[in-house]
């Protein structure tokens, strides 16, 4: 009878915990992101190379969202082709909305469900900011962070993160060189944005002027989630400068410079390279508006007619009208993103049959003059294991009313 009831009991108890536990939602692919081919997923799990990233397809900064497209397109017909060391690639890519609490949260699904083996390229210095102790905590690679900031290059503190573009902080000391050479009693107003890229791009063009940083009249800055910045600007032209410096993303960069010139502040421009691209900002502010601007540059211009002969260029205009035929030719960001894209291909069959996580931060951290194609003359890929900055070279370009192009007689500048 005990035996009978206690039995009865359990299975009662078993019921009722069924009826009442939910499924688990199933998780939606974020918003935006590419879809993926057949053939990215075709090959078996044992020999498939699952990579992840997070992309603002959505929100502030989902201009940059091409960069993903892009990368999607290029491992489909990486996969086309047979794959890295004969492993197809799954790619998964998913929109975080340029929100570091949504970075945080792709990533983790990323890490712990998908298994990714490494995250490649996210966008953002915020968002990368907000999964960078947890990706070095897990030891996966943080892989050729979409961010020049510093601290992405501390392979002592954080070995399993790595970034891609030149360091904001030498970037920042190449205009402030330019300006010294070309005008010493200039007199600097900078427009940033309060996180941590505009900061660190402040940091570098102090750090630059030196004895000359008494040069900077006025600083503004703005929050990524304001409406337009015209009032810092209004302000910043106040203060009589004849120097303008805009350290910004991509929306707030086409509204500065639609502004300024609108204002009719007749003065010299510079605007740093993650605002450069003709196709996402300068042509939303106007091409005539921008005309006379500098920038850092370490990518050729496609769309330069002194590169139509160059076999990297046709290459990646091959590319684009076979593979990714709606990307934007006029958009710095696709070639950005094809370097990127050539980069990680490169380590990842540089990683052999060994695809472990160290085996794939050792090989990202012995690129020897490295060329994946559309760098400026004189501008490779260097690193080593205590040395994480790719580019120690950048050229200062002009933007001469239809594409940007390295100035005269200009060799590249050293930002070592």
């Amino acid at each position: 009878m005990v035996r009978s009831v206690s039995l009865l009991a359990t299975m009662v108890a078993a019921l009722l915990s069924a009826s009442c536990t939910k499924p688990e939602p199933k998780q939606e692919e974020a918003k935006g992101a590419p879809e993926q081919k057949a053939e990215a997923t075709a090959a078996p799990a044992a020999q498939e190379i699952v990579l992840g990233q997070t992309m603002p397809y959505s929100g502030p900064a989902s201009a940059y969202g091409t960069i993903g497209k892009l990368h999607s397109a290029y491992f489909e017909m990486i996969n086309r082709k047979g794959g890295i060391n004969g492993r197809k690639v799954k790619f998964i890519s998913l929109d975080d909305t340029y929100s570091p609490p949504k970075t945080f949260e792709q990533v983790r699904r990323l890490v712990e469900q998908d298994k990714v083996i490494a995250v490649f390229n996210p966008v953002g210095t915020a968002g990368n900011s907000a999964i960078h102790g947890y990706l070095n905590q897990k030891k996966v690679p943080h892989l050729f962070v979409s961010s020049g900031a510093t601290k992405w290059a501390d392979p002592e503190h954080f070995p399993w993160t790595i970034g891609f573009n030149p360091s904001y902080q030498r970037e920042a000391r190449t205009y402030a060189e330019h300006i010294l050479k070309t005008n010493p009693k200039a007199k600097i107003a900078v427009l940033y944005q309060n996180d941590d890229l505009g900061r660190d791009l402040l940091t570098g063009l102090k750090a630059g002027l030196g004895d000359s940083v008494k040069n900077i009249v006025a600083e503004a800055s703005y929050e990524m989630a304001d409406p337009t910045v015209d009032s810092q600007l209004v302000t910043l032209k106040a203060s009589k400068a004849d120097t303008i410096i805009l350290f910004t993303t991509p929306k707030a960069g086409a509204q500065a410079i639609r502004k300024i010139h609108d204002m009719n502040w007749k003065a010299n421009r510079y605007v740093a390279n993650v605002s450069a691209s003709v196709g996402a900002v300068l042509t939303p502010a106007g091409l005539d508006r921008a005309k006379g601007y500098f920038t850092a540059a370490y990518t050729k211009d496609p769309t330069d007619k002194q590169w139509e002969n160059d076999a990297d260029v046709k290459e990646w205009h091959a590319f684009m009208k076979s593979e990714f035929p709606s990307g934007d030719l006029k958009d710095g960001s696709n070639a950005y993103a094809y370097v990127t894209a050539k980069t990680v291909t490169h380590v990842l069959t540089q990683c052999g049959d060994d695809l472990s996580a160290a085996n794939i931060m050792k090989q990202a951290a012995s690129l020897k003059d490295y060329n994946p194609g559309l760098l400026q003359p004189g501008v490779l890929i260097n690193t080593s294991p205590t040395d994480f900055e790719l580019f120690d070279t950048l050229r200062i370009a002009q933007f001469n009313g239809e594409k940007w192009s390295a100035i005269e007689g200009d060799t590249a500048v050293s930002t070592r």
